[in-house]
């Protein structure tokens, strides 16, 4: 008896969804151009993030035109409001991208208070922090972008409770006033922070995926998450200092 061959059709449709299935759960799917293009565009608006607020840190530092504080918080949210309220379209691009640089801005300047106390204990350590940053920043994208597709965004419960926890110690913090709790929450922020960075870049991937081709609002939550990770790495470098100078 003459074994069944089996049809040319169904192997290659078989063939077909295995490679697709593969494809799909390969690294760095990036299943079409436009996702490609739309994470160039996110990338492009974070570096003018990070030119703007290194602009704002300048002006509060060096020239003291325009201090960091609270009227420069609320600067800040009324510019992400607007960024919010205003449709994306390419109609608006432009006046998007000027919101988004002024939002950077209040940012920047933001940072300048911290800088303040960071430079009268060693100036070198916002470079250090800096170059950090970056290096963090960079290696924990390329995780993002090299792993499953989804495969981080199961942290979103995870990071959420942490954040919570972060809420909690900080108000208690308050009435204790523990340097060891002030420091359990400065690395936990780090690390809960990083997660961030996987989860934001996994995000924007599947929104892009879905049709969401924002790439302005995608580049805010980098930018914060840079700048969170950046602002945390200076008070850890600052703390050990201090202690390295006492123990001199």
């Amino acid at each position: 008896m003459r074994a069944r061959r089996p049809q040319v059709g169904v192997v290659l449709t078989a063939q077909h969804r295995a490679g697709r299935l593969a494809f799909y759960n390969s690294p760095f799917c990036l299943s079409s151009r436009s996702t490609q293009l739309h994470l160039k565009n996110v990338y492009s608006s974070l570096a003018l993030c990070m030119f703007v607020a290194a602009a704002g840190a300048y002006v509060h530092v060096i020239t003291r035109l325009f201090q960091g504080g609270l009227l420069t918080m609320l600067g800040s949210l009324a510019m992400m409001v607007w960024l919010t309220m205003t449709p994306h379209c390419p109609q608006t691009e432009k006046k998007r991208l000027a919101i988004l640089s002024g939002f950077a801005f209040f940012i920047g300047v933001g940072l300048g208070p911290t800088m303040d106390y960071i430079i009268s204990i060693n100036p070198s350590i916002i470079v250090t922090a800096f170059l950090g940053t970056s290096i963090i920043f960079v290696c924990f994208t390329l995780s993002a972008l090299y792993a499953q597709r989804r495969s981080f965004l199961f942290l979103w419960g995870t990071l959420t409770s942490g954040l919570s926890i972060l809420l909690l110690v900080s108000f208690l913090n308050m009435f204790l006033g523990s340097v060891m709790l002030f420091k359990a929450h400065i690395y936990l922020g780090l690390a809960i922070m990083c997660g961030f960075v996987l989860f934001d870049t996994q995000l924007i991937i599947e929104k892009a995926e879905m049709g969401d081709k924002d790439y302005i609002w995608h580049s805010v939550d980098l930018f914060l998450d840079f700048v969170t990770i950046f602002r945390k790495l200076m008070v850890i470098l600052a703390m050990n200092e201090k202690d390295n100078k006492k123990k001199k």
